[in-house]
């Protein structure tokens, strides 16, 4: 088989698409907003996370005075 006649062939098989193409991809899309829902609930979860605490840190800085920058948990 020549090039000339694949690349026909390839053109003929390529214009049978049976079905809706955007109907067979709407799960993906559907699948994809789900994943950024549920990670954007996770970062969500943490904000003011340093506040839920905040009688545990001062009771730490009266024992033990200021904290210094190195000392901050990380």
């Amino acid at each position: 088989m020549t090039f000339a006649s694949l690349l026909a062939l390839a053109a003929e098989e390529g214009g049978h698409h049976g079905g809706n193409v955007q109907a067979e991809t709407f799960v993906y899309g559907v699948i994809a907003f789900v994943v950024f829902v549920v990670l954007s609930l996770v970062t969500l979860s943490y904000r003011n996370v340093a506040n839920r605490h905040a009688h545990k840190a001062e009771a730490y800085t009266q024992k033990h005075g200021t904290p210094t920058p190195e000392a901050h948990g990380h």
